[in-house]
């Protein structure tokens, strides 16, 4: 509890005594005029006073500029003052830009800094994100993750005013891929892996046991999609590559009977030593079913 009052009472010290430039870091707005806004931690690791008032840094390096000529950070010397309240960008919230309706963001929703960025090329249109949403001058902008969220509030003036052009993309919708002929689907959903399964069955050419050569295929193939499906469980995948090793190995049995069969009969003691046990493997395979068996 002793703890929790101190916190408050040096944030309300903090508050009550901050200077000119808020919890903006002067060092930043007087070099590069970015707003880097501090208030988005209580921690005090980064500030320093200076004539009786308290100022935020937003880093170890800017604190350091700020401590070694405070003179040239704050008024009169400070090359850039702090803009008005109403002047300031401000984060909106999900809620917040709902209660702004009807009024609709710049740019057709477009993202700013996206566009800027991208030195205003056509690819650079890229929709903004209704969950990275700023307000700035009474205008709303949504921006295409939060990285550059941060970047519009640190520097709106390079970002805030430009002109789309004439000619704009075709809006993207999603597309429910089950909605998709067969071919498309495969084409969408799967085709990377299952070119991957195609190839792995080409190089290994599996044959199993009293199984024709296109159904050994297509065995190996589900076992193979299943054994890397990227959005399965650790679990089934680990359970398929089991499956997959056991059915190889099965494969397997013919190239090693054919290399160790001969055609006259010999007597036990003169066989492989697994032969025996191969064969009998090999004959009940003859009504299993490869998938489950």
């Amino acid at each position: 509890c002793k703890k929790e009052y101190m916190q408050m009472y040096r944030k309300t010290t903090l508050i009550s005594r901050l200077g000119e430039f808020g919890q903006f870091c002067p060092v930043s707005l007087a070099e590069t005029c970015e707003l880097f806004d501090c208030s988005v931690t209580d921690s005090l690791e980064f500030a320093a006073e200076f004539r009786g008032h308290y100022y935020k840094m937003n880093s170890q390096e800017k604190l350091n500029k700020f401590l070694e000529n405070p003179e040239l950070y704050v008024p009169p010397l400070a090359p850039h003052p702090l803009p008005s309240a109403d002047m300031l960008p401000k984060r909106l919230t999900l809620s917040e830009l709902k209660s702004r309706f009807p009024k609709c963001a710049e740019l057709q929703g477009y993202c700013p800094v996206t566009y800027q960025d991208g030195q205003q090329r056509y690819e650079a249109l890229v929709p903004g994100n209704i969950n990275y949403a700023a307000e700035y001058r009474d205008r709303i902008y949504t921006c295409e993750n939060k990285e550059k969220l941060e970047k519009f509030l640190r520097s709106p003036m390079k970002y805030w005013d430009q002109k789309l052009p004439h000619k704009l993309p075709p809006l993207r919708e999603p597309i429910i891929l089950t909605s998709l002929p067969l071919p498309g689907y495969l084409e969408q959903g799967i085709a990377t892996s299952l070119i991957k399964a195609m190839n792995a069955a080409g190089c290994v050419k599996p044959k199993f046991p009293f199984l024709s050569i296109r159904r050994s295929a297509l065995v190996y193939i589900a076992f193979h999609l299943k054994a890397f499906n990227p959005k399965g469980s650790e679990y089934t995948r680990k359970k398929y590559k089991k499956k997959m090793e056991q059915f190889m190995e099965r494969c397997e049995l013919i190239t090693y009977l054919s290399a160790k069969m001969t055609r006259k009969y010999k007597e036990p003691q003169f066989r492989a030593i697994d032969f025996d046990h191969k064969l009998q493997t090999f004959l009940s395979l003859q009504n299993i079913d490869p998938i489950n068996g």
